[in-house]
């Protein structure tokens, strides 16, 4: 079982930048796929990013939405899965949910696919 509380959301302006933290409990932390999906209203959960686990040496994938804005990354010594996101777009707007998957797939970017979900944070961006 593993444990995701996500932290960091906020209400800021476009172009700024705000780094959000997924904590997750468990001691195997370090062997498991990490990632960020988002919500919109009334839209569907969205593939944000993708740090893959160690058997799929690490990779990263991100949405092209986000592609060159955003970046995850991952302290394995403190349990923590980052997504730093600069020059937000109102468009960015969404609840962010940070997940975990226990897959050795390199590549997963469906709801579906993922076994763990934080309760989400909220990020809104105004013009």
């Amino acid at each position: 079982q593993v444990q995701l509380v996500e932290s960091g959301g906020g209400l800021v302006r476009a172009g700024d930048s705000l780094r959000l933290s997924c904590l997750a409990s468990g001691r195997t932390f370090s062997t498991y796929a990490m990632g960020w999906f988002r919500q919109a209203p009334g839209k569907e959960r969205e593939f944000v990013a993708r740090i893959s686990g160690p058997w799929s040496g690490g990779r990263i994938y991100y949405a092209d939405s986000v592609k060159g804005r955003f970046t995850i990354s991952r302290d394995n010594v403190k349990n923590t899965v980052y997504l730093q996101m600069n020059s937000l777009k109102p468009e960015d707007t969404a609840v962010y949910y940070c997940v975990a998957d226990s897959s050795t797939v390199s590549y997963r970017a469906r709801a579906n696919d993922y076994d763990y979900w934080g309760q989400g944070t909220q990020v809104t961006v105004s013009s």
